[in-house]
């Protein structure tokens, strides 16, 4: 039987922070008369990344505010039903708006990319015209409850043009915002886990990214972090480039730097997937955790929120097999991707390969994605291969 997402699991302790597996290997970073090379030509050491973050953290904020009204104006509604979509359009909508505006905001002297899921096409035919104005409300209130944009208020053409500024193509040059407004919108609906994620890619490699969760307990869902109220929730995470991975709760008080598991017997570990099985081949991953000798059931939680509490060391695994056909899309995975490396893991495709993200709007990648730490990588490694061998001979 799998868990959901709140209940407990084994005991977990933490690693000593390492390089990410988008980084590069030592043999990338010097020559063999080991002098220092460029990792890459646009970070230098005065490109701290610094005010993007703080950009970052804002947007991704305020759209956890949007989300956060949204959501609770649905679950205390009992008019929409839980087939009825039409909230989290608005709540996707607008918070792909404000996201868009804060970081032009915050960011003016710089030229402005957006990756984004979510464009304006269906909002500007008639039908979609009150769907507009909600959107626009929307946003008007949630900038004027905000500490630093309270003066704002957007016209609808305004809210248009921020919402179709996420159709870049992004790709490897330059740089490109890439942003989920809402991911884990089925989660959303149930009123259980979602994340808004946001993160920035220079020349094709994600150099920061941000999770807001908002109903992502500040507590470890292990059980094992004393340092926050069960009963507290909302959190943001964190990261950048060479510089760890922190949580914070939404409400902005004090970072905590935070590790990846340090479990080394996959006896031990815990791991994620996909609450809902159209999203990942449940079965697969129960295959793959019978290879390691896993003892606990599967934790299912909706969204990239499973990065930000593997991130913390509330599991050690994340498992995701997609069906058959399905691409994945590349702001379901840039912000968790750094937000868990930073913190000390590895996040892969079946193959061992890292992630591309300079492809365009999607990923490339062999057949799934997991996520653990340095130690228990090599064995999960050999247990997913195994496990996709046996699984194609059956389908013979």
């Amino acid at each position: 039987m799998a868990i959901n997402c709140l209940r407990a699991i084994p005991k977990i302790q933490h690693l000593e922070i390492t390089s990410c597996s988008h980084s590069f290997s030592n043999s990338f970073l010097f020559s063999s008369n080991s002098k220092p090379k460029r990792v890459f030509s646009s970070i230098r050491a005065s490109m701290s990344y610094e005010k993007e973050l703080a950009a970052a953290k804002k947007a991704a904020s305020v759209a956890a505010r949007l989300c956060q009204k949204v959501q609770q104006a649905l679950l205390q509604s009992d008019v929409h039903s839980k087939s009825d979509k039409s909230p989290v359009t608005v709540a996707d909508y607008g918070s792909q708006a404000l996201v868009s505006f804060v970081l032009e905001r915050e960011l003016p002297s710089e030229s402005f990319s957006l990756v984004a899921e979510e464009d304006s096409g269906d909002l500007r035919i008639d039908s979609g015209r009150e769907t507009l104005e909600r959107i626009t409300k929307l946003v008007n209130d949630t900038l004027a409850n905000s500490d630093s944009y309270s003066d704002s208020n957007l016209t609808t053409e305004d809210v248009l043009r921020a919402i179709d500024n996420g159709k870049s193509e992004g790709g490897s040059c330059g740089r490109h915002w890439v942003l989920d407004p809402i991911d884990g919108t089925k989660g959303f609906l149930r009123g259980d886990q979602y994340a808004i994620a946001l993160a920035l890619l220079d020349e094709g490699k994600v150099v920061l990214g941000v999770l807001a969760c908002p109903n992502l307990p500040l507590a470890s869902i292990s059980g094992d972090n004393q340092q926050f109220s069960h009963d507290k929730i909302g959190c943001l995470f964190f990261a950048k480039l060479g510089a760890g991975t922190y949580m914070q709760p939404l409400d902005g008080s004090s970072p905590l730097k935070v590790h990846v598991s340090a479990t080394e017997n996959p006896e031990d570990a815990s791991f994620f997937e996909s609450y809902e099985a159209a999203h990942s081949l449940h079965g697969l991953s129960s295959t793959i955790a019978k290879k390691l000798g896993v003892k606990a059931p599967p934790v299912r939680i909706d969204s990239q929120a499973k990065y930000g509490a593997l991130s913390r060391g509330d599991g050690a695994i994340y498992l995701r097999f997609p069906h058959k056909g399905y691409r994945e899309k590349i702001w379901d995975h840039a912000a968790g991707c750094i937000v868990v490396t930073e913190a000390g893991g590895v996040v892969t495709d079946a193959a061992g390969n890292p992630l591309d993200f300079s492809k365009g709007r999607y990923l490339d990648l062999e057949t799934g994605i997991i996520v653990t730490n340095q130690k228990l990588m090599p064995s999960l490694l050999k247990a997913v291969k195994e496990s996709l061998e046996e699984e194609k001979v059956s389908s013979l």
